[in-house]
């Protein structure tokens, strides 16, 4: 059963650029894991230097045994004490309904 992650961070102003550059390069590595489906960053309006990530993988368990002693994941966890006001808040989501944007393929009239 896929698991998605929330996880919700408070960057530091003045290390919001190295965290970017830093989780760049943990999403780029990631993708390529066999158990990965998807991920995206989110900025909230109101606040550049407040993130959400939204992650989903096919496995909790291959999250929790694999993917976080990945050695792609060193710079980042090491770093994030540093990068963060606070704590990140990590939420733990299963799917319980999925919907896409079903466009129709409209002629124009001329």
């Amino acid at each position: 059963m896929s698991v998605t992650y929330l996880i919700e961070f408070h960057v530091q102003p003045r290390e919001r650029e190295r965290f970017l550059a830093l989780l760049d390069g943990v999403l780029d590595a990631m993708r390529h894991e066999d158990t990965f489906l998807d991920c995206a960053l989110h900025a909230d309006p109101a606040d550049a230097n407040h993130f959400m990530l939204h992650e989903t993988w096919q496995r909790h368990e291959d999250v929790i045994d694999v993917q976080l002693a990945r050695p792609y994941r060193k710079a980042w966890h090491e770093a994030l004490p540093n990068l963060l006001v606070s704590e990140r808040r990590i939420g733990t989501w299963i799917k319980v309904r999925s919907d896409g944007a079903q466009h129709a393929n409209v002629a124009c009239a001329s």
